[in-house]
Order: structure tokens, then sequence, then C-alpha cells
């Protein structure tokens, strides 16, 4: 396959699983946006054009003119250098353009862009193929987000309508956890190679860590009960001061998407409500109550330089990706067949299922430097505020994802796919 063939296929089978990801879709759900966190579907599908015309067509295509005079304005996220956008809390107000106005530009998008990657030298231009490439993961990250936007624009229907069609229940062998040593030391963090990843992955650096232990599983749900059952969202000696405030002024009780329904405890999921699955990770819990949980189990986060180096040296297993089809965690599988309640000794779901919260603040890493222009917004900028996430999640593409991938969101927030794994430090008479 020739360096043309390889990228025309790989942009379009990223374009193409997009809007894939849309034909469960009714004209009317392309359009709302529920709450601040979200937004609409049609904004995703035209954004991520934009992306592609204003990075590349524009800049690399002589005499190429903008489909549209205002859409650089209508599907701008947060590029301040690029130019004006609107509020992102309006973008739900946008009945125009159509979707099938959007849809239209995307054709157009794509054949441009197909043109240019068939005439450009990407193998002799690395800046451009590193742009090609960026907005090729740029899109995938919206993929997983398109699907959190979804999930939450259905919760708060009132007919909780459904998504996709649920998954039959596969059989399971239920894994029992085990803290998992792992040797510290001088350790080196970060991405090191020439395959592709994001700028705030960049540049490796050495960290010293001292020996911990890791859990060889997420919390689960089962697990999270029992902190809710002995009082965990009402005892606030487990929380941080703006955690606690944060439960208090939300109202929280549970996990977002949880719902107890005539005694029982169901769960909201793209299927539609399930019951509760006892096995299957916890999700949907913010940064402030994974280390609520934490402290009332005797444990702590890991430091997200403890989960890279766990998970770039012990080979762990991985779990369900977007790819699988099930939209929603499932319990753990071992990699080779156990008999029941069977420690694997291995570190399990590292990749897959749930975002993992670490105790880590997004910040830069030494000698961490932005992209030049435009593109130097796309990470660097919102480095405050926010906790680092690693692993991926049910609804990540699994091509999208490495050991180093640096996630973040506010501590506060819970509509993405979100859980966590506990970390202790080594003690002598555990030794």
């Amino acid at each position: 396959m020739s360096e043309h063939e390889h990228w025309v296929e790989r942009y379009q089978a990223v374009r193409g699983l997009t809007e894939s990801l849309c034909l469960p879709l009714e004209p009317e759900d392309f359009v709302i946006q529920v709450c601040e966190d979200v937004s609409p579907p049609k904004w995703h599908l035209a954004h991520t054009s934009w992306f592609f015309e204003t990075f590349l067509l524009i800049p690399e295509i002589a005499g190429y003119r903008p489909y549209h005079p205002l859409y650089s304005h209508l599907f701008n996220s947060y590029y301040e250098q690029v130019g004006s956008h609107i509020v992102r809390t309006d973008r739900g107000h946008l009945s125009r353009p159509t979707l099938k106005e959007i849809y239209a530009y995307r054709r157009h998008v794509d054949m441009h862009m197909v043109q240019w990657i068939q005439s450009e030298n990407l193998e002799a231009k690395a800046h451009l193929r590193s742009i090609l490439e960026l907005g090729l993961h740029h899109e995938q990250q919206h993929q997983e987000l398109l699907l959190m936007d979804i999930k939450m624009n259905f919760y708060l229907n009132p007919l909780k309508p459904s998504y996709s069609t649920p998954n039959s229940p596969q059989p399971q062998v239920r894994i029992s956890p085990h803290w998992k040593r792992i040797q510290g030391g001088l350790v080196s963090i970060g991405h090191d190679s020439e395959s592709f990843a994001f700028d705030n992955e960049t540049p490796r650096h050495h960290a010293w860590l001292n020996d911990y232990e890791l859990a060889s599983l997420p919390v689960t749900n089962e697990e999270f009960l029992e902190f809710m059952e002995a009082g965990g969202y009402e005892r606030s000696e487990y929380w941080l001061s703006d955690g606690w405030e944060t439960v208090q002024k939300q109202g929280w009780n549970a996990p977002l998407y949880w719902d107890k329904i005539e005694g029982e405890w169901w769960v909201f999921t793209l299927s539609g409500y399930q019951k509760l699955n006892p096995d299957e990770p916890v999700c949907h819990v913010s940064f402030y109550e994974a280390d609520a949980f934490s402290r009332w189990a005797g444990a702590r986060l890991p430091t997200e330089e403890e989960w890279e180096h766990a998970f770039r040296t012990e080979w762990p297993s991985f779990g369900h990706f977007l790819e699988s089809g099930t939209f929603h965690p499932r319990p753990a599988s071992p990699s080779q067949p156990v008999a029941p309640s069977q420690s694997t000794g291995e570190l399990l779901q590292g990749f897959g299922d749930v975002w993992e919260w670490t105790s880590s603040p997004y910040a830069p890493y030494p000698g961490y430097k932005p992209a030049h222009g435009a593109l130097g917004e796309y990470n660097g900028k919102f480095m405050s505020n926010q906790m680092v996430l690693r692993g991926g999640c049910c609804v990540t593409p699994k091509d999208h994802i490495r050991a180093t991938y640096r996630n973040f969101y506010r501590p506060e927030k819970r509509w993405p796919f979100t859980g966590f794994r506990l970390a202790r430090d080594i003690k002598e008479d555990r030794v």
C-alpha cells in the first residue's frame, strides 16, 4: 500500500466511523443540548470538519475558499487565534444550518481532503503529516464525546430512549481482586517513539517513585455500593472540601446514571436501563467521589506517574473499547482461563472500560512547550484546575489509546465514562 493509499484509507475510516455512530439517531436528536457539558451531535459533525478545513485545506490549497463564511464562527470550539466562536452553551440554539447542510459540508471537506492527500507528498512533509494525524485523533476524541453527549441527552429525556440494542450478557468468570506490588525507582515517563502522541505527553522525563501497590482491578459497583451503604455520601470526613461542597449543592447520593427503581439499583446505559451488575467497574463518578472512596477504603488514588509506570511494565490485559459495540463497561475477563474466584496475578482492564482518575493535577511536564500557532491551544491552555485520567474507556477507539495518553477533566465532572482503581504505599508488615 502506498503512502497516499494508507492515509486516504485511514482518513475515510475515521470519518466514516463518526457518521456510522450517528445512524441510530433521529433528526431531532442532532440538535439538542441538555446541559452545559454536552454539545449537539450536529455540532460534533460540523466541528470535526471545520478542523480539517481550517488547519489543512485553507492554508495548503491555493485558491481554496471556505465552504461557508460563517462556519468558522459557528464551529470553532476554543481556538482564539483562529477567530471568534459562539459560547459553548449556545451550541444547541442553532436550528440552522440543517443536518442536511452539515452532511453536505462533510462531503465537501472529505472530497477536498482526499484530493489533497493524493496530491501531497506527506512522506517528505512531516509537519503536514502530523497535522493530518492530529486531525484524525481529534475526530476520534469527538467520537467518544459524541457517545457521552448522546447518553446524557437521552438520560434527561423522560422517555429514556435507547441508542443501541442491548448486548446479550456473556457468562463471566468472577475475578478476585488483589494487590500488585510495583517496583519504583527512577523511572521514565512520557512518550518516546515516532508514533503519534499529543504534545502534552512530551517531553519524556524522569520521575522518582517509591515502591507501591496497585489494585488489580478498577473499583467495582459492588465495592462502591458498600461505600454508599456505609454512609459515604453523608460523612464529610472522607471528602475534600470542594468535593463535600459539591455533594451538598448537587445532592449526590450515587454515581451518575444510577437510579433506584422499586427498591433496586438500575443503571441507565446507551441501551436503556440495566440492572446494576456488581462486577462491572463503577462508572460516571467524579474525582471527588473517587478520592472519597479511596479514603474510606484506607487507600489512595495512584499518581499518573505510578499509573503509567505500572501499565508500561506489567503488560496488563485490555478491556472493552468502542469497537466492541457494548458502549458500557463490562466485568473484567482474564487473559487466560482460570477457575472461578481465582486471581490471575495481572493488572486487568488498565485500558478500556473506564477512564481511571489519578491524583495528579493536569500540568506541563518539565520542558514542555506547546505547538506553535493556533494548534498550541489544543492542550496547553487547559493546564489549570483539571485532573489527569488514564487508560481509555468503552467508547474510546482502541487505536486511539496508549499508556502515555493524558486525558483531563475538572474534578466534579461525571458525564465521561470515568472510574478509578486504588493504590497504596508499601508498609513493612506487607513486605
